[in-house]
């Protein structure tokens, strides 16, 4: 494994640093409120960042997002990314590939994701497009019903990708048919709450997509390290968010922590700086060696994912590590500030918000690692009957 960003994933956080850097000034976010930055959005666009997260990859993703977490910028890159650009590269038809991929590069196509499986969301075939028995898997376009509690971003979307009831995934435009209300989350993320009434919505790939890779996969080699069954398009889509949303939050704390070192050499007591107390030292220390472990275990996801390996379990461990680590670093990053950490205007308050989120976004510690425990059990018990019937 080799982590080294290329050329252009290096130039490309390089930009995204000072981009993020300029614009996500905490008198600029402070004026936002609760919603998006369009002019840092517009900026992020036009330096082609957002498109060239297709030849980046998600390591370069997850770099890039490194940097708009130390800064908390208010734009839904991650969500678009994850669930628009990448979604519909890897798993769209050629024909929706050539028609969504240049808006969303451009900007003009904001996507935002409602996968996560809370709530019951229905799909059905529209009108004509079923089989004679009327069969929505065999349909590439269908209508949408149900409700999606929280939706990040979803304020500022065009498209919202969907995961029905099977695991289905549905690409919806965000038309008169999809109500959005307003949710404040703990996080400035602009989410709504999602409400699909016979919402038209097209399926991300070609019908069947997921009876059809299996169908493709061609046998694998025993001997080699990506042997396990190719993952979903839903599968997939979830790992790469797990991924990059714990790439964010190394970004969060980083900036958490830079913040509070920062304080702890400039404030003093007693005539003595902070930071030269033990315990300052300690606690940063802690914090510093959280923030790595949160940035290894999503590069080796994204890497994985690069590189066509297996890396729904790595996924969960970056995600894991996120949450729980996230959690501590940020509480950190505030409590070394001491008083002015309670503020609720001081901008390491900010951090702390957005790595609360994250957590809860992420799905909580315990249950990433119950989920984690449960998948390397069955992925045990598949190579133990490969090997019986070897």
């Amino acid at each position: 494994m080799d982590f080294t960003p290329t050329e252009e994933q290096a130039a490309a956080r390089d930009l995204a640093a000072r981009i993020f850097g300029d614009l996500a000034t905490p008198e600029r976010l402070a004026a936002a409120g609760t919603g998006s930055d369009p002019e840092a959005w517009k900026a992020l666009c036009a330096a082609g960042l957002v498109g060239a997260v297709a030849e980046l990859g998600l390591l370069g993703l997850v770099l890039l997002l490194e940097e708009q977490g130390r800064t908390t910028a208010q734009v839904p890159f991650a969500s678009t990314c994850v669930y628009g650009l990448l979604a519909v590269a890897t798993h769209g038809s050629p024909e929706q590939r050539a028609r969504l991929l240049p808006g969303i590069e451009d900007g003009s196509v904001v996507v935002c994701g409602a996968v996560s499986g809370q709530g019951g969301v229905r799909a059905r075939a529209a009108q004509g497009e079923g089989d004679e028995g009327g069969n929505q898997r065999s349909s590439l376009r269908g209508e949408l019903s149900g409700v999606v509690p929280v939706v990040p971003w979803l304020r500022d979307a065009t498209h919202v990708l969907v995961a029905d009831e099977r695991r289905g995934l549905w690409l919806a435009p965000v038309t008169d048919a999809v109500g959005v209300e307003a949710v404040e989350l703990t996080a400035p993320w602009a989410a709504g709450r999602l409400t699909l009434d016979g919402a038209p919505a097209e399926r991300l790939g070609p019908a069947d997509a997921h009876r059809a890779a299996e169908a493709e996969r061609p046998e694998p080699d025993p001997h080699s390290p990506s042997r396990l069954p190719t993952p979903s398009p839903y599968a997939d889509v979830l790992a790469t968010a797990r991924t990059a949303f714990a790439g964010l939050q190394a970004g969060v704390g980083a900036g958490a922590l830079a913040r509070a070192v920062a304080h702890v050499n400039a404030r003093e007591q007693f005539g003595r700086p902070l930071a030269t107390r033990q315990a300052v030292q300690l606690r940063a220390a802690d914090a510093h060696m959280d923030i790595e472990a949160m940035r290894v275990t999503a590069y080796e996801a994204a890497w994985r994912r690069d590189a066509g390996l297996p890396y729904a379990t790595h996924a969960l461990t970056a995600a894991w590590w996120a949450s729980e680590a996230g959690q501590r670093v940020v509480h950190t990053g505030q409590h070394l500030h001491g008083g002015a950490g309670a503020d609720l205007d001081h901008p390491v308050h900010r951090h702390f918000l957005w790595g609360r989120q994250l957590d809860a976004y992420l799905g909580g510690g315990g249950e990433v690692l119950q989920e984690l425990g449960e998948l390397i059990v069955r992925e045990e018990e598949e190579k133990e009957r490969e090997v019986g019937e070897g």
